[in-house]
């Protein structure tokens, strides 16, 4: 099994929702999250008075898989999220040693899904 965690803008999470539904894999974590990278932040406006805001909002999306089903959801998260321009987030994938529900005491696959 594998983590898939993506850091997403947040107006891309629907069509993201969308798409993996489409292929029935629902089973997914979503925070709230603010970071900056080459995005470096951006100018706004409250009240005639400029700020500069030096954390941008971003989604954090976090996801177990198992191995098959990596590639095919990295292809959608870049399908569903690329705009093309910096801030478009990034995808870590991390093994996961093991998986316990915490109800029912499963174990591995059968924890996840």
């Amino acid at each position: 099994m594998k983590k898939v965690e993506s850091i997403i803008r947040p107006e891309t999470f629907q069509a993201l929702r969308h798409n993996l539904s489409e292929i029935g894999f629902n089973g997914l974590t979503v925070t709230e999250v603010a970071g900056t990278g080459k995005q470096r932040g951006q100018t706004g406006v409250y009240r005639s008075t400029e700020f500069q805001m030096q954390l941008l909002p971003k989604l954090k999306i976090e996801m177990i898989a198992e191995d098959n089903q990596v590639d095919e959801i990295i292809d959608i998260i870049l399908q569903s999220c690329k705009t093309g321009n910096i801030g478009d987030g990034k995808i870590f994938i991390s093994p996961i040693e093991e998986t316990i529900r915490i109800r029912t005491g499963e174990r591995g696959v059968k924890a996840v899904m």
